[in-house]
């Protein structure tokens, strides 16, 4: 019984640091891979940067486009609305 009581001590000191190194290793391993993360992001982010003029073209572009095609629509329309609007103008007034 006395040698249990010196030995199981020693025993839980043991798997104590080899509970600490193996977390320690862990931990240095987990920086090292965040650090590659961070490294990925970051090429990633500049690659995104750089296709930002060109979104910025075809935004400008499909408004420009898009304030073009509601103008035509629109006098197209009217010019609609205004020969048949006539007609009804006509049939109601005779």
């Amino acid at each position: 019984m006395a040698n249990l009581e010196t030995v199981l001590p020693i025993i839980l000191y043991i798997l104590g640091i080899l509970l600490l190194v193996v977390l320690i290793i862990l931990g240095v391993r987990l920086i090292q891979i965040l650090d590659r993360a961070e490294k990925v992001i970051d090429n990633v982010e500049e690659k995104v940067n750089s296709l930002n003029g060109l979104f910025y073209v075809i935004d400008k572009t499909t408004s420009s486009i898009d304030l073009i095609s509601t103008k035509v629509v629109s006098s197209i329309v009217n010019l609609i609305s205004k020969i048949f609007g006539k007609d009804k103008e006509d049939d109601t007034n005779g």
